[in-house]
């Protein structure tokens, strides 16, 4: 592992490694849209790929490679994956409907109980709400890309805090007080964002 967290990593000074940084220290932690992120980004456990992947299939093998290298890694190196996928699943219905190969492949690949992935999208949208809610932006990133994830850090992160289910509604009033000139101002593009993939109709 490199000093910047990056194991073995042929993207470290990749552009779409950095604006996902910008993403992560000026959003996620500076607005602290997760308040477990802060602790694991700054002691250098976060693995950032960045995929090549053009198509869905391409796309599984790589998602298949990084949850192989996950659950044999040690967390006290690598306690969690970005695996960013600029180039595929634009579409956010297309990357909605792709979550659930993603979650039969963690069956597959027997670690089921072990990890499981969190999702983000330049054009994330909560069931519900309109597209231009500010609060899909809790889930809102510069490019799509699948978060994996350890079961047992997440179990231990929610026993650790003390009102667990508060932290989506924090984040949506947190959100709301910022509002879309405040989040402008943090200066941070969803540069894969088309703006044109609502599941519900404005």
């Amino acid at each position: 592992m490199n000093p910047n967290g990056e194991m073995n990593s042929p993207n470290n000074d990749d552009p779409i490694i950095d604006l996902t940084k910008t993403w992560l220290e000026k959003a996620v932690i500076g607005l602290n849209l997760c308040p477990f992120a802060k602790s694991v980004y700054n002691g250098n456990l976060i693995r950032f790929i960045v995929s090549q992947a053009k198509s869905n299939q391409d796309l599984t093998a790589d998602l298949k490679q990084e949850l192989q290298i996950l659950s044999e890694s040690d967390p006290k190196q690598t306690e969690t994956t970005l695996l960013i996928h600029p180039y595929v699943l634009l579409n956010f219905l297309d990357y909605n409907d792709y979550l659930g190969v993603a979650d039969k492949l963690i069956t597959q690949l027997e670690l089921e109980g072990y990890l499981q992935i969190a999702s983000f999208h330049p054009d994330y949208q909560f069931a519900g709400r309109r597209t231009d809610d500010i609060a899909n932006f809790v889930n809102r990133s510069p490019y799509p890309m699948l978060h994996l994830l350890r079961e047992d850090s997440v179990e231990r992160a929610n026993e650790n805090h003390p009102d667990i289910n508060s932290i989506y509604q924090n984040n949506i009033d947190t959100l709301r007080k910022l509002g879309h000139d405040g989040w402008n101002e943090l200066g941070i593009t969803n540069p894969a964002s088309t703006g044109s993939n609502s599941i519900f109709p404005d």
